[in-house]
């Protein structure tokens, strides 16, 4: 039974086949056989079919949709034209995007004319130096310029792709480097997407667009990109091939569907527990738990944690709520780590510029010493790290989603990866059932047989110690204070938005959305705001006005009642002469003509 399983997911077992050179390119990756994501989608997509899938984190589908998205444009009738292109994979962050499209590399590296095609552009970027190119023979020199001409011709099918990344470069950089490369498969984040399409340079027709990719589609929507991905659907054909992929499939998924995809076949990939008895929605190589503990032991227990192991982790991730905590913390938690563990800790958020987290993200993948990453739900997506064995989540996040998506940054593709989520006592604790309800089940956090600790207990003496650590180092340091008091100030705020938002009230982070909305929309509160503007000023002007009748003797209030008696008298007086001039103009009378046709204000009488 296992071995028939096992020759069904071979790669060499697919119908239609894959072409010699990809096949060397998964086996150089030491893939040997696929996934069962991998193997439900690639005949599918390879088919002509529009696909949903719906898989566990750390399941392959960056695989699944890249080897068909690859093979489709490569089996075309025909190369495709100078700047136009045939296929667009979308992701929600600068980090998936980049991931993708390094994945990508790495299997076009097995396929010559795509690879010698990439060689002959970066020899154009960087020609030899003056003295070099002197020194070669004039024929030589003609033979490699006739070769690299070879190469660029847009006669042979390759696949020439492009990485179009927002805060990297400008459109204006992106726009020049299509022109000049003529890409015909895209790697992009929404933004920088549609400014692309945008120009009339840029040609997605359908006699050459094949295929759109929306990784991470449900991430897409919570990012806010809605519009965006209804205005790029806008701009290409509907004769096309789509797959969508996502850990979830939500309402605002469907919607998509419906809108960008033809009678897609649905692909939903399980995980079952050991036992066989309940599906996970995480992999089954990931264990998931829980530590119960007080807020000011938090700290302390982190440190006992990586004692409480039997090697050092060597990669591991610490998610926190909000970017002002990852800003703060990085300080503090290499202060509390025993120093002989050797850890180095590298912070990464969303608001970082983006040559920032690029160099970060890097370090984190690159390292070869154990670290940590310090983050927020930035790097909870898609992202393939390899050698993550730990995760830990210092606040549970209130979506069960994002639960499940920092969880299974660990455990990836069969690895065994460890997940530890610290819960305050009381409310909190709550969560352990709620997420066993959502088929995430997650057990109480026992340290490693081999260590010298039988549980994860924090004593008051510890706490305060780790404490007093904190208080100097923020006593001594002006900028870790300041930092420390946006870290709180932020905490709070994300505590009181999870609060309203579980009550079903407006957040004080949907106000300043609002805020920054144009005043054009109807749902910016523009009038309400103006009329809100007019009853202060009214307010105001109406206690300035008591204000100065409270001083007044009653000599002069006297005087202001006879003003105002009159000046009403006067009104009144005025309104009935224009009243007769309105009857006498309406029965054609010449005492409305000889009176004036105006409605102004005539003065007092005498």
């Amino acid at each position: 039974m296992s071995s028939s399983k096992s020759s069904s997911r071979a790669w060499d077992g697919l119908n239609p086949p894959l072409s010699q050179w990809m096949l060397d390119a998964v086996s150089s990756m030491g893939l040997e056989r696929m996934t069962p994501v991998q193997a439900s989608t690639i005949p599918l997509f390879m088919a002509h079919k529009d696909v949903v899938v719906e898989a566990v984190t750390g399941s392959g589908k960056t695989l699944a949709f890249l080897i068909p998205v690859i093979e489709r444009l490569l089996r075309l009738e025909a190369p495709i034209k100078k700047h136009h292109v045939g296929g667009i994979i979308l992701s929600p962050t600068r980090e998936l995007a980049t991931q993708i499209y390094t994945v990508l590399e790495s299997l076009l590296k097995f396929h010559p004319p795509s690879a010698e095609h990439r060689q002959a552009m970066e020899e154009l970027q960087n020609p030899p130096r003056e003295h070099e190119e002197a020194q070669e023979n004039a024929d030589d020199a003609s033979e490699k310029k006739s070769k690299k001409t070879k190469k660029l011709s847009h006669n042979t099918l390759r696949i020439v792709p492009q990485l179009l990344l927002g805060g990297t470069t400008t459109p204006a950089q992106d726009l020049s480097t299509f022109l000049k490369r003529s890409p015909n498969l895209l790697v992009s984040t929404p933004g920088r997407l549609l400014e692309l399409l945008s120009s009339p340079h840029v040609h997605c027709p359908q006699s050459s667009f094949e295929v759109l990719v929306l990784d991470e589609a449900d991430r897409l929507l919570d990012l806010g990109f809605k519009e965006d991905l209804q205005k790029i659907l806008a701009r290409l054909p509907k004769q096309r091939r789509t797959g969508l992929f996502s850990a979830s499939v939500s309402e605002a998924v469907d919607q998509i569907i419906h809108v960008g995809l033809r009678n897609p076949v649905k692909i939903a990939v399980k995980v079952k527990s050991a036992s066989g008895a309940l599906d996970k929605m995480t992999p089954a190589s990931l264990q998931m738990t829980y530590l119960v503990t007080k807020p000011s032991h938090k700290l302390p227990a982190l440190a006992k944690i990586f004692r409480s192991m039997d090697a050092v982790p060597q990669k591991s991730i610490i998610y926190f709520s909000t970017c002002a905590a990852v800003d703060y913390f990085q300080h503090i938690i290499p202060a509390l780590l025993p120093p002989d563990l050797g850890i180095t800790t590298i912070p990464l958020h969303g608001k970082h510029p983006a040559n920032v987290r690029t160099k970060n993200f890097t370090k984190f993948v690159d390292s070869v010493t154990p670290s940590i990453l310090l983050t927020t739900d930035v790097a909870a997506r898609g992202l393939d790290i390899p050698s993550v064995d730990l995760v830990i989540q210092i606040d549970p996040p209130a979506d069960p989603k994002a639960f499940m998506h920092r969880c299974g940054r660990a455990g990836r593709a069969g690895r065994r990866g460890l997940s530890i989520v610290l819960l305050t006592p009381g409310r909190e604790e709550d969560y352990v059932g709620y997420m066993e309800v959502r088929k995430t089940p997650i057990v109480p956090y026992t340290p490693s047989p081999l260590s010298d600790l039988d549980n994860i207990t924090i004593s008051d003496e510890e706490a305060t110690s780790a404490t007093d650590t904190i208080r100097k180092l923020v006593l001594a340091d002006r900028a870790i204070n300041d930092k420390a008091q946006r870290a709180f100030v932020s905490w709070d705020k994300m505590k009181a938005d999870a609060e309203a938002a579980a009550n079903g009230e407006t957040t004080a982070t949907t106000k300043n959305e609002n805020k920054k909305r144009p005043a054009s929309m109807p749902w910016s509160e523009k009038h309400e705001k103006r009329d809100t503007k007019l009853r202060k000023k009214d307010r105001k002007r109406l206690k300035k006005e008591h204000e100065k009748w409270e001083q007044m003797t009653e000599e002069e209030k006297a005087k202001v009642r006879e003003t105002r008696e009159m000046i009403k008298k006067m009104r009144e007086e005025n309104e009935k002469k224009r009243a007769e001039r309105r009857a006498a103009r309406a029965a054609g009378g010449q005492q409305g003509s000889a009176a004036g046709a105006d409605d102004s204000f005539d003065g007092f009488d005498d």
